[in-house]
C-alpha cells in the first residue's frame, strides 16, 4: 500500500512538471531568483544595524536563554520619513520621470503612428533606426550630449554662428538637459510598445468611421487613441519605471537643482558607507514603482475581463 501511495505521489509530481505548470514554473522560478530573493536581502538590511548586516540574518534573530528573539530597525524608515531630503528628493524623481514619460509619448506616439502606417516594406527600416542607438553604449551616448549641450558645445556653436543668440546658452548640468538626456535614454522605450499596438490594429474601424462621418481628428481620437490604450500604458511605465531610479543620466548632466533618487542611493552606498540607511531607500523605491506596475496589472486583468465578457 505504501509502495503505490509513493508512486502515486510520483506520478502526480510528473504530471505537475509537464505541460503547462512546467512553462509556468521556470518565469516563476527565475522571477524568484532575480527579484524577490535580492529584495529580500535589501530588506533584511535596511532592518538591522549596521554592525550586524553582513551577519546571516543581520541581528534581526537572536537567541538567548533559550529564547529566540526577534529584533526589528525601523529607525531609518523613521528617519527617511521624518527628512524633507529624502521626501523633495523621492518627488524630485517622480516629477522628472513623469516629465520624461509625458514627452516621451508626445514624440514617440506620432513616430510608432508613421511606423504603423508606413508601408510594409520600409518598417523594417524605420525599426532599424529607432533600435540604432542601442548599439552605442549607453555611458558614450550620454557623454555625447556633454559635448553637445556644454557652453561651447555644437549646438551652442551652431546658435552662434547663424546669429540666433549673442552669447552662449547654459544647457549643461541644469533641469533641461537632464529631461533631453533621459527623453533620448527612454525614447525608444515608448515606440516599440505603441509600434507592436498599432501595426495590429484593424483598419476597418477608421473605414467605419469616415464611412458614418467622422473626420480623420475625430476617428484618431475616438478610435485610433482608445485602441492603443495598452500600448500607451504599456510604453509609459517602460519609461517611467526606470526614469525614477535613474542614475547616470542626473550624475553626467543633472546640477545640484536635479537631485535623484539614484544619486541619493549611490551616496548612502558608496560615499557615507551607510548599508541599513540605503537599503531602506531602496525598498521604499521598489514600493514606489510597484504602484504604477499595480495599477497596470489591474488594467490589464479588467481589460482582459471586458474582452471575455
Amino acid at each position: 500500500m505504501t509502495s503505490l501511495l509513493q508512486s502515486l505521489r510520483s506520478l502526480v509530481a510528473l504530471r505537475w512538471l509537464t505541460g503547462r505548470n512546467a512553462v509556468i514554473a521556470v518565469p516563476a522560478l527565475f522571477l524568484t531568483a532575480a527579484f524577490l530573493v535580492p529584495f529580500l536581502i535589501v530588506l533584511r538590511i535596511s532592518l538591522s544595524d549596521m554592525d550586524t548586516a553582513g551577519s546571516p540574518f543581520g541581528g534581526l534573530l537572536s537567541y538567548v536563554d533559550g529564547i529566540v528573539v526577534l529584533k526589528v530597525k525601523v529607525a531609518n524608515y523613521l528617519f527617511i520619513a521624518a527628512d524633507e531630503l529624502y521626501l523633495l528628493t523621492y518627488l524630485s524623481s517622480l516629477k522628472y520621470a513623469a516629465i520624461t514619460t509625458a514627452i516621451c509619448l508626445c514624440i514617440g506616439y506620432p513616430f510608432a503612428y508613421f511606423m504603423a502606417r508606413a508601408k510594409p516594406s520600409i518598417r523594417p527600416v524605420l525599426m532599424m533606426l529607432v533600435m540604432l542607438p542601442f548599439w552605442t553604449s549607453f555611458l558614450l551616448r550620454v557623454y555625447a550630449w556633454k559635448g553637445i549641450l556644454a557652453n561651447h558645445g555644437l549646438l551652442n556653436d551652431l546658435l552662434l554662428s547663424l546669429g540666433v543668440v549673442s552669447e552662449p546658452l547654459h544647457m549643461m548640468n541644469t533641469s533641461f538637459s537632464l529631461v533631453v538626456g533621459m527623453v533620448y535614454a527612454y525614447l525608444p522605450f515608448m515606440i516599440l510598445p505603441l509600434y507592436a499596438n498599432l501595426v495590429k490594429m484593424d483598419m476597418r474601424f477608421l473605414e467605419a468611421a469616415a464611412d458614418l462621418g467622422a473626420t480623420p481628428l475625430q476617428a484618431f481620437w475616438r478610435i485610433t487613441v482608445p485602441l492603443s490604450k495598452s500600448g500607451i500604458i504599456a510604453g509609459s511605465m517602460l519609461v517611467f519605471i526606470p526614469s525614477v531610479g535613474e542614475y547616470v543620466i542626473p550624475e553626467l548632466l543633472g546640477g545640484p537643482e536635479t537631485l535623484m533618487i539614484g544619486r541619493v542611493l549611490w551616496d548612502e552606498y558608496f560615499t557615507n558607507n551607510d548599508w541599513a540607511m540605503a537599503s531602506s531607500v531602496t525598498v521604499l523605491v521598489i514600493l514606489l514603482i510597484l504602484v504604477p506596475m499595480a495599477i497596470f496589472n489591474k488594467y490589464k486583468t479588467d481589460q482582459g475581463a471586458e474582452k471575455q465578457a
